[in-house]
């Protein structure tokens, strides 16, 4: 029974080992080879501790007090508003909201001529949320269909939509990179733009595969999950925090603001992890356009040719809804 004890215990801390190798690797202190060196000397240690040390509990001590030392280590891993950051991320957006009116700060809207050769642009813009009418969901792929960006966009009367997208933001030179986003490599960022900008910038000049759907979310839903995606901007500039891949990303941070909105919203699904498959989870709760089978209605909503044809026209977020069913009541 000892030995079953051991086994039990040793499996957890070879898996926390494996979580604080690459934790070592990729966010230990430089240079490249030093951190390579520590997390040799952390992982063969453990193991070594493990098969060789005993008592086994003496063992398991001196392995706690490295633990220890590597929680330390980690808390001084502190986000920060102040890096040398690249250029689509450099501002952050701030909201002042003053009963009904709304006024976004540093809104983005680049005139792209390539991904990385652009005008950069910032706009003050005031919504009326009485003027609200509903919110709409983009998803961006990339490569794999079980993996996408997701970006929301809130449709107002006579004024452009207002679309915010919830991502990493990179330093120069850094590049995004799956596994660093388990390991504070990155802060996040909610980057509120014109649809032309973070929505074109993908379509026309990343190749990446876009799918709009019209959300059937009633305008006081909509209102609130505004408000509280309002928060989370403002909360950015007082205090940063860091992305991660798994807990805090462009998905779960949205299913974040949505349980904050609505308790009664629905339990955790496994597609807001594998998020490429969060149209089909849209399409089961009836929060997209159910009148035509799903395969139809994502055929319809892919919209890179339209984006593509209507790339500086002014009427671009129009343009690009053409055509795509809408589950929501005609405005009068």
């Amino acid at each position: 029974m000892k030995r079953v004890g051991i086994v039990a215990l040793s499996v957890p801390i070879l898996l926390m080992t494996v979580w604080w190798t690459l934790a070592l690797v990729v966010a230990g202190p430089d240079p490249a080879w030093f951190r390579t060196g520590l997390a040799a000397v952390y992982a063969l240690g453990t193991l070594a501790l493990l098969l060789w040390l005993r008592p086994f509990a003496r063992a398991l001590a001196v392995w706690g007090i490295a633990v220890a030392a590597l929680f330390f280590w980690w808390s001084t891993i502190r986000p920060s508003n102040d890096r040398d950051w690249q250029p689509d991320v450099a501002r952050l957006a701030r909201v002042d909201v003053r009963g009904e009116q709304l006024t976004f700060h540093n809104v983005r809207n680049f005139d792209y001529r390539t991904e990385s050769d652009f005008t950069a642009r910032y706009e003050d813009r005031t919504y009326d949320l009485s003027k609200l009418r509903g919110v709409d969901g983009f998803l961006v792929y990339w490569g794999s269909p079980a993996i996408a960006h997701t970006i929301m966009s809130w449709q107002f009367e006579n004024a452009p939509p207002l679309a915010i997208s919830i991502e990493t933001r990179k330093r120069s030179g850094q590049e995004y990179s799956a596994l660093k986003g388990f390991f504070r490599q990155y802060e996040i960022i909610y980057v509120v733009a014109d649809e032309h900008d973070v929505v074109a910038v993908r379509t026309n000049h990343r190749g990446e595969e876009v799918y709009l759907y019209r959300l059937k979310v009633p305008p006081a839903l909509a209102r609130s999950l505004l408000l509280d995606y309002v928060d989370g901007v403002n909360g950015l500039v007082e205090q940063p925090e860091f992305y991660n891949a798994l807990v805090e990303n462009c998905t779960t941070s949205i299913r974040r603001h949505v349980v904050h909105v609505d308790p009664g919203a629905p339990a955790f699904d496994w597609r807001l992890l594998a998020n490429g498959y969060l149209d089909r989870r849209l399409y089961d709760r009836q929060l997209v356009d159910t009148r035509l089978p799903f395969d139809e209605l994502r055929l319809l909503s892919q919209i890179n040719a339209k984006a593509k044809a209507a790339d500086r026209d002014p009427a671009f977020s129009q343009r690009i809804r053409e055509g795509l069913p809408d589950p929501r009541p005609a405005v009068p």
